[in-house]
């Protein structure tokens, strides 16, 4: 790898990458896709541009390793066949366009979806620590550091000795920089290792001897719009495909891709059975997990059995005030990113990159919050709204 290249590992990324590429080799592997770029943070990023098109070059030199193959393939989650298909991989660079527009920095990939759905992680890293680097004023590992101690502190001092808190880094889109995702896990792992349950950073992981976590993206389930006849069908197939594909080693689904409504609605008990939790990723944290327990309980499930996870723009204070709420009542859990891998001064950036469109026809995220609705086609909008009865 070129001694400049931010990522120089394919396993720098999260889990669910990986997970959700297998489900695509092995259920769509000739799905083709775009994914756009989107900062929700009013920046200009056009100044990056060239850095960016260079550092997205170094992507097409990226090898999976004989023994990062023997490694996921001893985790029982990956199989022999997608792992001998992704060492044969290599990212191609043509597949990205990276430009400037009137709005600033405009990204966009199109290709074959197993292809396309790499390049996520690795180019919202790649923006997030060369904006670090240029643009985020004041920001600093000294202050990074700083920061994180503090926190450490505080959480240490709040917990109660028997109190149950449960954890997972998130942050690797969103990071600083790479050496400061890995310090800061470094630093966990020393403080708080009866409470971090991992990262779903795939490298550190695997380096720090941690847990990778993860299951499936918006990207899943945002997809099968494009890949089932009936559009009113289309997240309960997907989530039927991933249960088929891993038999509930990944059980946790992601409920906001449409809204808690609709997901509520496709989620019945057979599905619910064949799942072992619930993800929160947009609108009200309280509010999600009252309908999620209650749902359960209509449903005859004892909500013990089952596991919610938030992981919307959370800190300690929120996940603490949330991990009380629900005590003894329903497992919790918590993903925190970029509060805690870019909290080093500065304002970080808030951006995705979502898929727009699959085979050609277009597919939206919606979410349970105003302004993460994403999608080219505002008719498409309109029509999965009603599809779904999404007020």
């Amino acid at each position: 790898m070129p001694s400049d290249s931010i990522i120089t590992s394919l396993l720098d990324t999260d889990y669910y990458k990986l997970t959700m590429q297998q489900g695509i080799f092995h259920h769509y592997p000739t799905a083709v896709v775009d994914a756009r770029f989107h900062c929700r943070t009013p920046i200009d990023l056009s100044s990056l541009v060239n850095e960016v098109q260079e550092q997205v070059q170094h992507l097409a030199d990226l090898r999976l390793t004989q023994d990062e193959y023997d490694w996921l393939l001893a985790s029982g989650v990956f199989k022999a066949d997608y792992l001998d298909w992704l060492c044969e991989q290599r990212l191609d660079p043509e597949a990205v366009t990276v430009q400037t527009t009137r709005d600033g920095l405009q990204i966009d990939v199109r290709g074959l979806w197993g292809a396309v759905t790499l390049f996520e992680i690795y180019i919202l890293a790649i923006v997030s620590e060369l904006y670090g680097r240029r643009l985020q004023s004041g920001a600093s590992l000294p202050q990074a550091r700083a920061n994180l101690n503090a926190k450490l502190d505080w959480l240490d001092g709040e917990l109660e000795s028997d109190e149950q808190f449960h954890f997972v880094e998130f942050g690797t889109r969103r990071r600083f920089s790479f050496g400061w995702q890995k310090e800061l896990l470094e630093t966990l792992v020393k403080r708080e290792s009866a409470h971090l349950d991992g990262t779903s950073n795939i490298l550190l992981a695997r380096e720090l001897g941690l847990k990778p976590v993860g299951t499936m993206g918006h990207e899943w389930l945002q997809a099968h719009q494009a890949l089932v006849d009936d559009l009113g069908q289309s997240q309960r197939k997907a989530l039927e495909v991933w249960y088929q594909e891993y038999q509930g080693k990944l059980g946790v689904a992601l409920t906001d891709t449409l809204n808690m409504t609709a997901f509520l609605k496709d989620f019945d008990r057979e599905l619910a059975l064949c799942y072992s939790g619930l993800r929160h990723d947009s609108g009200d944290p309280i509010d999600w997990g009252e309908r999620a327990l209650k749902h359960f309980e209509q449903l005859g499930i004892d909500p013990a059995s089952q596991m919610l996870v938030f992981s919307d723009g959370l800190n300690f204070t929120r996940a603490l005030e949330i991990n009380r709420h629900f005590t003894g009542r329903i497992p919790v859990s918590f993903g925190i990113g970029t509060w805690l891998t870019n909290d080093a001064g500065g304002r970080p950036l808030n951006m995705v990159l979502k898929l727009v469109a699959c085979n050609g026809q277009p597919v939206a995220k919606i979410s349970d919050a105003p302004g993460k609705t994403m999608c080219l086609d505002d008719e498409y909008v309109a029509n999965l709204k009603k599809i779904y009865g999404i007020q």
